[in-house]
């Protein structure tokens, strides 16, 4: 299988390192490609920097990956996606890989994850995807367990090769030494964190990220991985909703 990795913390994660090796362990053919600079909630936002809508590409070489191609990518997740699934990095992948992110993605929130964000794009243009994001919670540890998350994403690999083209799976995983395998959920309608907006008297504000008290769903995948429990959910991309009465 070609797979592409990719993610929104950028080209120098140790997450994204940690993923391209888990998926060559497999026997994949990979090719990395990320954002040049961090470019977290960014969702599937199409944006690349430079003029005329040139984006810039810069040979990389990942850490104990001398022979995967890696490209630094002025550019969004889902941007890079987009132009993998046009041939940009080579032949179009079959399977898009998006993590590790630093963070979980969990609930309804995941809307605005540029990590998730790249897993959908990757869909509606033909490929399998899974988003892995490891929940190092809001005081992250000096040496989070990616591959933890890995090794936990691994137990999908074979399996999202026999699911349909357009197939989206989004992974959580606790930043423990051990993980067991997933369990599949439902999204949250909030997560255990939430972005909060403070408005200034000057006109401006400041976004943060708080906790939020307060029971979580039962069932759902912030709850779970709250437990320390491997979550998985299968998404669908953006469609339209023949249901609605108006």
């Amino acid at each position: 299988m070609r797979a592409l990795i990719t993610n929104d913390d950028g080209i120098d994660s140790p997450g994204l390192a940690a993923l391209a090796r888990g998926a060559v362990d497999h026997g994949w053919t990979v090719v990395v490609a990320a954002p040049a600079a961090e470019a977290s909630g960014t969702s599937a936002g199409l944006t690349g920097a430079g003029e005329e809508g040139r984006v810039t590409v810069e040979r990389r070489e990942l850490s104990g990956l001398p022979d995967v191609p890696a490209f630094a990518v002025a550019a969004h997740p889902g941007l890079i996606a987009l132009a993998a699934a046009q041939g940009t990095f080579g032949e179009a992948p079959e399977i898009v890989l998006s993590g590790v992110n630093h963070g979980a993605n969990v609930g309804r929130a995941i809307l605005h994850s540029g990590t998730v964000g790249a897993a959908l794009t990757a869909s509606i243009n033909g490929a399998r995807a899974l988003a892995v994001s490891l929940d190092v919670g809001l005081e992250p540890g000096p040496r989070p367990h990616w591959d933890t998350a890995v090794a936990v994403a691994a137990t999908l690999f074979d399996r999202l090769t026999e699911l349909p083209a357009g197939t989206v799976l989004n992974l959580n995983v606790p930043d423990r030494a051990e993980a067991r395998p997933p369990t599949r959920t439902g999204l949250a309608e909030f997560g255990a964190v939430r972005s909060h907006v403070q408005n200034g008297e000057d006109g401006a504000f400041t976004v943060a990220a708080i906790t939020v008290e307060g029971e979580l769903s039962q069932g759902s995948d912030a709850r779970l991985l709250s437990e320390g429990h491997a979550t998985v959910t299968a998404l669908n991309s953006v469609s339209e909703n023949p249901d609605l009465d108006w």
